[in-house]
């Protein structure tokens, strides 16, 4: 059975703790709330150190400009 959590009355969620331990995440961590149809998708958001070197070896050559729009 999935882990479960129940909004309080000032709209908070206590993520369950076998959740936060599988997934590693700490408190202070920021997350984004992405609508999906009738649910809502939680994802932390990266730091910007993270994100160094993400985009290493793409190819600019085929980056679609804005010229060629009519």
């Amino acid at each position: 059975m999935p882990e479960t959590a129940r909004l309080s009355s000032k709209f908070q969620i206590s993520i369950p703790k076998a959740v936060r331990e599988a997934q590693g995440w700490k408190a202070g961590q920021t997350f984004a709330f992405i609508p999906k149809g009738s649910g809502v998708l939680v994802v932390p958001v990266p730091k910007r150190d993270d994100l160094k070197g993400l985009a290493r070896g793409a190819n600019p050559a085929d980056y679609r400009d804005r010229a060629d729009r009519f």
